[in-house]
């Protein structure tokens, strides 16, 4: 299993206008098929009276990727779509296509594109990112070891999440896993072997 992944950081949307005929792309990024599935029944219900709302989508677990052209010539709308979120590593998202018919036909090649670019757009509007595989970790410390100890964590490349000031200092924050080792040495350096991290869970986090 890779370390990293990529997927979009946000809901958004583009359209565009070819030959009369007016494209509207959607993207959203999804933890789980049903997400998927409910945002393309959103979009549906939306645009009930557009020509096509076609669809694409990847997940990262168990390597799903679906689509479909609705009623477009077969492989000129999903697959395009679909193959938009393939060439830009992409999983994790979902992408809708809607079009409202214009009156001029495109073709076969004109279809591809015009999916292509709805879907690219649709996709750079909602930003892709890097996930990558952390650590979410705490370290507890004295007030006078607070300055040395969460400028480590940055130097590390790690992000604190929280800081909670009790009694001493406790800092929840999340490391890239390869960087771990490398945080605790410097840590056991910077404390004669003081101090400890506890490793609280091991998830994906944006980079």
């Amino acid at each position: 299993m890779e370390d990293f992944y990529y997927t979009t950081e946000k809901e958004n949307q583009d359209e565009f206008v070819e030959k009369h005929s007016r494209f509207i792309g959607y993207c959203k990024p999804i933890k789980c098929e049903q997400e998927a599935i409910d945002f393309i029944n959103e979009k549906r219900k939306k645009h009930y009276d557009a020509t096509h709302n076609v669809y694409a989508y990847s997940l990262k677990d168990d390597f799903i990727k679906r689509y479909s052209d609705d009623g477009e010539p077969q492989g000129t709308a999903g697959v395009p779509v679909l193959d938009v979120l393939n060439k830009n590593n992409v999983v994790n998202t979902v992408i809708v296509v809607t079009r409202y018919f214009g009156g001029i036909m495109l073709g076969a090649g004109g279809l591809v594109r015009a999916y292509s670019k709805g879907a690219s757009m649709a996709l750079e509007s909602a930003k892709i990112i890097r996930m990558e595989k952390c650590f979410c970790c705490r370290i507890t410390m004295s007030y006078d070891r607070y300055g040395k100890l969460s400028g480590l964590i940055s130097e590390c490349k790690g992000i604190i999440d929280n800081t909670d000031f009790l009694e001493n200092v406790v800092i929840t924050f999340h490391i890239p896993v390869s960087n771990l080792g490398f945080f605790n040495k410097k840590v056991a350096d910077a404390t004669n072997g003081q101090l400890e991290t506890q490793v609280i869970k091991e998830d994906f986090y944006k980079v």
